[in-house]
């Protein structure tokens, strides 16, 4: 009986020794697991924060490009210095030795001959600063990065992304040369087709990082070649048109709309052939003006099908947001045309192409996250 009772005993000590380790187990696991969300989530924050500033820098260094276009100051600065480029002259004798360099180019012996060190001085500035915005984004992108690859932090699955970024990133800058250089021969005027694959690639360079950063944000979204993408690639080739626009200066002739000339089709249009898109300046205004109204009803349609579609509340936001920024930027683009491209004029219709671009970025990113997950 004391054998027994003794047995009972031991038996119940045990099953709480046990149920407490049982108890102690848990505990640990759930602070490992707290631990590793509160890690994941840190890690998270910080990938975030720094895709974020890469891609306002992005978009300001887009804005940047788009004013030093249209204040004629991209072929001020007629050498590349790579490395030693970050400082401006400081003295006379450095501001006298970059303007006789620039004396001897093509736009000033042909275009802005006799002009003088101050008004130089005017053009050299948003080159310059240019350029600088760019190296301070290779050093905002590049510098964490590395910090980040040491430490582990990037997952597996966006190190392909980051380094196509980092390759493009740097592949634009000798771009961006190779298009001024263009301008540096004889004719004091930049390459269309240069100027078009600099902005390009910057737009390229742009939703990479914005779908990465929703990545880290949201949830990894895999794209699809459904209505989204299409809806992508009509706006992506809308503003294409506009940089050979750009790049002819084709936005200073036919100010008026919808009329070019005398009727709807310029009286010039087909001149050039298979060429015309690239190398008429009229041809090419012709085809972005009505490319512009085809984007403008088909985003009014893929946001009418999204909001009504779909039950998610960001998807929802974002339908009502594309049509108020669409339909802006159509108008904008036809006041800007009227008045003959004015720089403040020009520079926010560029920025409004900037910001809607990045809108349909994220509506396909949540479209197509919420179809991966259905």
């Amino acid at each position: 009986m004391f054998y027994y009772k003794l047995t009972r005993l031991n038996k119940k000590k045990i099953s709480n020794i046990v149920f407490l380790k049982i108890i102690n187990t848990y505990t640990i696991i759930n602070k490992i697991v707290n631990t590793s969300k509160m890690s994941l989530l840190l890690h998270s924050k910080q990938l975030s924060t720094w895709l974020l500033s890469t891609i306002i820098m992005v978009v300001l260094m887009i804005l940047i490009g788009g004013i030093t276009r249209l204040t004629d100051s991209g072929l001020s600065m007629v050498e590349w210095r790579l490395l030693w480029g970050f400082l401006p002259p400081t003295s006379e004798t450095e501001w006298n030795r970059v303007f006789e360099l620039y004396m001897n180019s093509p736009e000033y012996i042909l275009k802005n001959n006799g002009m003088s060190l101050e008004e130089f001085k005017g053009i050299f500035f948003w080159e310059y600063f240019h350029r600088l915005w760019g190296r301070l984004i290779g050093i905002v992108f590049i510098i964490p990065m590395l910090v980040f690859l040491i430490l582990k932090k990037i997952p597996k699955y966006l190190l392909p992304k980051v380094f196509t970024i980092l390759f493009l990133g740097g592949l634009q800058g000798f771009v961006g040369w190779w298009m001024v250089k263009s301008g540096l021969v004889n004719d004091p005027t930049v390459s269309q087709y240069r100027l078009t694959i600099h902005l390009s690639n910057a737009l390229l360079i742009l939703s990479l990082l914005v779908w990465v950063y929703l990545d880290v944000k949201e949830g990894v979204s895999r794209l699809k070649l459904d209505f989204s993408f299409f809806m992508f690639s009509i706006l992506f080739i809308t503003i294409i048109a506009g940089a050979f626009v750009a790049g002819m200066d084709a936005g200073l002739m036919y100010n008026e709309y919808p009329l070019m000339g005398s009727g709807l089709i310029p009286e010039n249009y087909g001149e050039y052939k298979l060429l015309d898109p690239f190398e008429n300046p009229a041809s090419a205004q012709f085809h972005h003006r009505h490319l512009a109204l085809f984007t403008t009803f088909c985003a009014l349609f893929y946001c009418y099908k999204n909001y009504f579609n779909s039950a998610d509340n960001k998807v929802k936001k974002i339908s009502l947001l594309i049509p108020i920024i669409v339909c802006s930027q159509f108008l904008l683009g036809i006041i800007t045309l009227v008045n003959m491209v004015p720089v403040y004029l020009g520079a926010l219709h560029q920025t409004g192409a900037v910001i809607l671009f990045i809108l349909l970025i994220c509506s396909m990113h949540r479209v197509n996250l919420i179809k991966n997950f259905s």
